[in-house]
């Protein structure tokens, strides 16, 4: 009966780490950039989408899909490193443990 209150201490424990780190990387602002830094993309920790910046020189009326091209690239690129920082904050606070388990949390 003890190993298993220790177990449930355990989960609750990393639980409170796991709320504590999202609530961390919903602070967190991680950047992306395409065309050489001619579009920016900026998103928090989780991946969410916090804005664009746009240099004026590549704005042009003629070639919109171009423009379109890169700022879907940069957020990409902000995403994709926004989910690595996550795998890296949630590989830390479980120690390792694979969190894609079902029914954990």
């Amino acid at each position: 009966m003890k190993n298993i209150q220790q177990l449930m201490q355990m989960g609750q424990q990393l639980q409170a780490k796991m709320t504590e780190l999202q609530e961390s990387l919903e602070g967190r602002e991680i950047e992306g950039s395409s065309g050489g830094g001619m579009v920016t993309a900026t998103v928090d920790g989780k991946g969410g989408l916090k804005g664009i910046r746009i240099d004026p020189t590549c704005v042009d009326a003629r070639d919109v899909e171009m423009l379109e091209d890169l700022v879907v690239a940069a957020v990409n690129q902000a995403q994709s490193k926004a989910q690595e920082l996550y795998a890296e904050e949630m590989k830390k606070v479980s120690g390792g443990l694979p969190m894609n388990l079902p029914g954990l949390f």
